[in-house]
């Protein structure tokens, strides 16, 4: 029944509890819990109340989903009811907190503007999203940095947080424990890559994203400092932006900078030739092109 149980109750308060029920078990020992609200995903449900409430407010220009509002509303209740639990267990100051989501926004139900894109694609708007952290006595109200991190730094920070010997093995992340501490501004240059071989539906057209069939088409993307590329399989596409410049990844400076794409495009194939990344190579023999280009038509018509 997605979000709701049985008995009607509300995933992210099922969830609260239970990582609540776990802390309070924990609390003579060191513990790390991992809580993964499923909410603000899809299916968009959320408590008829909290739905009234944003209901009744006027629409922003950006967001304007009452449900999808409330679905915000109750993790963002969730995390209270923990922080609030720590501080009646004295854990509060000797907890760290790390907050953020895997991806983009929902497209359907919300604007990533100024970014281009949402979930499930590569432009900014279906990677870039915002990561709390809240360290009472380390981190500072209001301190923050530009830094771009990236998911594989979670697992190298909780070591050093915990003071844990690394395993010997290859280390995908870095620890952003500095960047946290204020000991440092970045964690040093490195490249940032993403891989999806396959294709992702669209869940609607809503000129967010490169072609109205589908949200992504199997690429790679390479980001180096302010610089991104994007590789488009089917074709070879490559598309670079200066992320400085233009956030919302609208001016291709592929071919006015041919050397960028090149010295991108070799780490992308460096780097999924060390880890044998897939890559589709063998085309479609059932492909149709008169019937792709038909239900772009389609698509296209329904947009208006």
């Amino acid at each position: 029944r997605g979000h709701f149980g049985p008995n009607g109750q509300y995933l992210a308060d099922v969830l609260t509890e239970k990582t609540i029920e776990f802390i309070e078990g924990s609390k003579t020992k060191p513990w790390c819990a991992y809580l993964a609200h499923y909410a603000v995903h899809t299916p968009i449900q959320a408590k008829r109340k909290i739905i009234t409430k944003y209901e009744a407010k006027r629409p922003g220009k950006l967001h304007q989903h009452a449900t999808m509002a409330a679905m915000i509303q109750s993790v963002d209740e969730g995390v209270g009811k923990i922080i609030a639990k720590l501080d009646k267990l004295g854990q509060r100051d000797n907890t760290v907190i790390f907050f953020f989501s895997d991806n983009g926004g929902y497209g359907p139900a919300t604007d990533m503007a100024p970014l281009w894109g949402y979930k499930g694609n590569y432009y900014e708007g279906g990677i870039r999203g915002p990561f709390f952290v809240n360290w009472p006595g380390t981190v500072k109200a209001g301190q923050s940095t530009a830094e771009p991190i990236i998911g594989v730094d979670i697992y190298p920070t909780f070591l050093d947080l915990a003071k844990a010997k690394r395993p010997d093995q290859p280390m995908d992340g870095r620890s952003i424990l500095p960047l946290i501490r204020g000991e440092a501004k970045s964690v040093g240059p490195r490249p940032l890559f993403w891989h999806f071989p396959a294709y992702l539906q669209a869940y609607k057209v809503t000129g967010e994203q490169r072609d109205p069939l589908f949200r992504t088409r199997p690429c790679s993307a390479v980001r180096l400092g302010d610089w991104k590329l994007h590789e488009y399989f089917e074709d070879g596409a490559l598309e670079l932006y200066n992320l400085k410049d233009d956030i919302g990844e609208r001016r291709n400076l592929a071919k006015a900078n041919p050397s960028k794409v090149k010295e991108l495009h070799n780490l992308l194939a460096a780097w999924r030739k060390e880890i044998a990344a897939p890559v589709p190579t063998k085309a479609n023999p059932d492909f149709d092109a008169a019937a792709e280009a038909n239900a772009i038509r389609k698509a296209l018509a329904k947009r208006g």
